[in-house]
């Protein structure tokens, strides 16, 4: 088993390199992330897709850079990919055979189903279940769309539509009649069955974008990877952004080096939204790299379609918890999960959650203590920023928001930093149950993990069978800052 792994992605506009690193059988993190701008589609779609000579030098010294990079990390496994420009290229032989030649890395040319299929593939695996959505990967020469159906990928296209050639077709010319015209008729390409109201957005133009609604109404989480958001609510912003000139789009937090592509990125994204009937746009910050790793992490035998051969992840199982325990988590924490359960349904007529926020208290009970690898004193700090920071994969960002407050509010009266996250969360004393809770069945942890404890609620009284001699955890116990007022008995 390769203990990191390394995937280039050479598209038209840059050339990415992400190194992940694989903490367990099902458990990995993106370790380290690289971009270029080797601009490899530049000045070629006027002039028949040919790469120029200073494109290719350009790649090459990023492919020689790269290889160091990998190398210095000690990856076993480098992957590399090339798109658009490598597919309409008539000389992209010269530049597979110069890196492989004198690299030893082989460039895999990968079309425009695949493309989109890997970034599908990432999509589907790594963001929170969607069971209906298009993915929409727009690059320098081409968008990817693939249809996720009852969470399964049932179709994909690639249209000749990307930033980069739109620039050099239409807006350095100024030919916005010819620009809408061609829009139109590569847009109507798209299979008639594409239409869903959900949208995940792939691909730096649209992480651009989401990231500029984000600094707009100042959102409490800086991850990209889920953000999610109401394309009505924020359309006159795209809008706006995409008549605006170089000196406005530092206004909308849009990062120098997207100047001269952004607005082409968010003109396709609105008339393809629009085209799809798109309400909800679902931001990944996964894409081909991660569907490129997913292939080989998840493969499975055989052979078929992409999408066949690339397996899930393990029923109930989320990867960023396993990667968060194997790295960090100290103890086993069997039975604080367990405990936790027992005392929700127990508490159940004094909470009323009705079977909500369950999977949250779980999910907090299985990494409580990640943050006293950091340090003991405040662990419970160190831990709420860890989840803040690298619980990715398959969590919302409400979710993120209340499995960290949860732990980071430790039993007490306070939510910790409510009123920063409080777009995220539900109702402080929700929080504060769930926090009790999870501190409740911690500290019956504290020297009785191998006791069969079970627990039942009667009279205004939570019974702890099986506990009778607990000392140190009543200490602890008596500490806590009940949400309502019951007794508890040990018995």
């Amino acid at each position: 088993m390769a203990k990191r792994t390394a995937v280039i992605d050479l598209g038209s506009n840059s050339m990415r390199m992400a190194i992940y690193e694989r903490t367990s059988r099902w458990g990995f993190f993106i370790l380290s992330e690289y971009k270029m701008k080797v601009r490899l589609g530049e000045g070629g779609y006027g002039n028949g897709g040919e790469i120029s000579e200073q494109s290719m030098q350009k790649a090459f010294a990023a492919f020689s850079e790269f290889k160091s990079i990998a190398k210095s990390y000690k990856c076993m496994k480098i992957f590399c990919v090339g798109t658009s420009a490598l597919r309409d290229a008539p000389n992209s032989n010269e530049l597979i055979a110069m890196v492989r030649n004198k690299l030893g890395i082989s460039i895999k040319v990968i079309n425009g189903q695949d493309e989109a299929t890997y970034g599908a593939i990432a999509a589907n695996r790594l963001l929170p279940a969607l069971n209906d959505a298009i993915t929409l990967d727009i690059g320098g020469g081409s968008s990817e769309l693939a249809f996720i159906k009852d969470s399964k990928i049932v179709g994909a296209v690639s249209l000749d539509i990307g930033t980069v050639r739109l620039k050099e077709l239409f807006s350095d010319k100024k030919d916005k009649a010819s620009l809408d015209e061609f829009l139109s008729k590569i847009i109507s390409k798209i299979p008639a069955n594409f239409r869903c109201e959900n949208i995940i957005a792939i691909g730096g133009s649209l992480r651009a974008l989401s990231t500029a609604i984000m600094s707009k109404i100042s959102y409490p989480i800086s991850t990209i990877h889920g953000f999610r958001y109401e394309l009505k609510e924020h359309e006159n912003f795209i809008t706006s952004l995409i008549a605006a000139n170089n000196d406005e789009l530092e206004g909308f937090a849009i990062k120098k080096d997207r100047f001269d592509t952004i607005r082409e990125g968010a003109t396709i994204f609105l008339n393809i939204a629009k085209a799809l009937g798109c309400k909800n746009i679902y931001t990944s910050g996964v894409g081909v790299r991660e569907g490129v790793f997913l292939a080989d992490f998840l493969r499975k035998s055989g052979k078929g379609e992409l999408c066949e051969r690339v397996g899930k992840f393990p029923e109930g199982l989320n990867v960023s918890i396993k990667s968060l325990q194997d790295r960090f988590a100290i103890t086993d924490n069997k039975s604080v999960c367990k405990y936790a359960r027992g005392i929700y349904d127990a508490l159940a007529e004094l909470h009323g959650f009705e079977g909500a926020y369950l999977n949250e208290l779980v999910s907090a009970a299985r990494i409580y203590n990640i943050g006293a690898d950091i340090g003991f004193y405040s662990d419970h700090i160190n831990s709420a920023y860890l989840v803040l920071n690298a619980l990715n994969f398959g969590f919302t960002h409400e979710q993120k928001a209340l499995i960290a407050s949860i732990i980071a509010t430790n039993g007490k009266k306070n939510v910790y930093e409510y009123d920063k996250y409080k777009t995220l969360l539900p109702k402080q004393d929700t929080v504060r149950w769930l926090s009790f809770m999870l501190s409740l069945a911690r500290m019956l942890n504290l020297n009785c993990a191998d006791l069969k404890l079970e627990f039942s609620f009667n009279n205004n009284t939570l019974f702890i069978n099986g506990a009778k001699c607990l000392q140190m955890a009543k200490e602890e116990i008596k500490k806590l800052a009940k949400p309502e007022i019951f007794a508890i008995s040990f018995n």
